[in-house]
């Protein structure tokens, strides 16, 4: 089982690790028109994919890159990457719009060099969610300094964001700013109108070219999905689930294999999305490393104390450091403890612990007999040698025992009392005063 978990890492590592699609482009000599799809709901995933299709287009010599776009938005961050790598090539850009630039969709059309619209094609509607004070003030400087990037009104652009603002003749104040494809080419926010591709690069008198498209790879497209607030939280949740069920099962390596997965798509979505380096994770790695020395060193313990502070500093870290990632990680604490509560309750009848684990027992009943009546030590007393946590050794009536107390940690020196034999297993506690 332990094996598992690591051939299932290795290969969630190499998935994540995949590089995206890159086409067979022309030769350098013949001019071509790199056509970027942008296309869905605008996250990390995606943002990976322009990126590189961008530094790739650039590098093959691409004579226009052409991004169609057809988006309700998405996440502004993600948004904002592809429009620093848009404003930043130096390929010549076009932004076909084939039926809608919404909200982020809206930011990244803009700093585009060109744009060109389907006849039934609209862009705006920009506000973001939530519209604090904050997220509009940032969000609508951002419309703004693009606008002026690219030549563009930044009153309208501004508009597009902050419902306060308005616009003569296009919105009043108190409503969102949105352009149909006639009144963007009225107020120069696109430099054409096309109802298809091959026509938007005619009107851009570009007619001729071979068009080479990108299309996303299986790890920008995973990326893309494991970065979603909600699939991080369930990461989160499973990685604390596998961590209690690991010491339900007392080491059977099942807890192991969830935790290893989870812990793995957790922090390789979002290194594979540039939002992580190697310090966190490795913060996390060091935190179970620690775990793991305690667990095989007894050190009174300070390595494992350690070791999980790291281990929910590098979540915390992960999620943002900030109040959001503190609520996150109560929330994932208490659907993790709440669903192994229901677990616990039923694993031990279920079939499949049944099959997992040796029920057989040896009792006295079916004719086993121990190797030495452990029963006179009930109720005596003695001394814990080594740290009981909570198997260890101890002295009762004059012989060295292996005992187990019931769970707690208890100190080498401590008075202990027996309360329970099972066979050859002696269950002690601290003896009272």
């Amino acid at each position: 089982m332990r094996y598992g978990g690591l051939v299932f890492s290795i290969a969630v590592f190499v998935l994540l690790s995949l590089p995206g699609y890159r086409p067979a482009v022309a030769q350098p000599a013949q001019e071509w028109a790199a056509v970027v799809p942008l296309r869905g709901e605008i996250d990390e995933g995606l943002a990976i994919f322009v990126q590189r299709a961008v530094r790739d287009a650039q590098q093959q010599g691409a004579t226009v890159l052409v991004l169609e776009v057809e988006t309700f938005g998405g996440r502004v961050d993600a948004a904002t990457r592809i429009r620093d790598v848009l404003l930043d090539t130096s390929v010549p850009t076009i932004a076909y719009v084939k039926n809608r630039a919404w909200s982020a969709g809206a930011l990244i059309t803009l700093a585009n060099r060109r744009i060109v619209m389907h006849p039934s094609a609209t862009i705006g509607a920009a506000e973001p969610i939530p519209a604090t004070e904050k997220t509009i003030a940032a969000l609508k400087a951002e419309f703004a300094a693009t606008a002026q990037m690219t030549g563009r009104n930044t009153a309208i652009a501004q508009a597009m964001v902050d419902k306060t603002l308005g616009y003569p003749g296009l919105a009043e104040k108190g409503q969102i700013l949105s352009l149909t494809a006639e009144q963007a080419k009225a107020h120069g926010f696109t430099d054409g109108i096309a109802v298809s591709r091959a026509e938007a690069l005619r009107v851009m008198g570009l007619d001729g070219l071979k068009e080479v498209e990108y299309a996303p790879g299986l790890s920008e497209i995973a990326a893309g999905k494991l970065a979603q607030p909600w699939v991080r939280g369930l990461l989160l949740s499973l990685i604390f689930f596998a961590f209690l069920l690991e010491i339900k099962t007392a080491g059977l390596g099942i807890g192991a294999l969830i935790g290893t997965g989870a812990a793995m798509l957790f922090f390789g979505g979002q290194m594979v999305s540039g939002l992580l380096g190697w310090e966190i994770p490795g913060l996390f790695l060091l935190g179970v490393l620690l775990i793991a020395i305690e667990l095989a060193i007894p050190g009174g313990a300070l390595a494992g104390t350690t070791g999980v502070v790291a281990i929910f500093a590098s979540l915390f870290l992960a999620m943002g450091a900030n109040a959001f990632a503190a609520l996150s990680l109560l929330v994932a604490i208490a659907a993790a403890g709440l669903v192994f509560a229901v677990f616990a309750r039923y694993l031990p009848t279920s079939k499949l612990w049944a099959k997992l684990v040796l029920t057989t027992a040896e009792t006295t009943d079916k004719g086993y007999v121990p190797a030495e009546d452990y029963q006179q030590y009930l109720g005596k007393t003695g001394t814990a040698l080594t740290l009981l946590r909570p198997a260890g050794t101890a002295e009762i009536g004059g012989q060295r025992l292996d005992v187990v107390s019931e769970g707690i940690y208890i100190q080498p020196g401590t008075e202990i009392m027996v309360i329970k034999v099972e066979g050859n297993r002696v269950v002690v506690r601290i003896k009272e005063a």
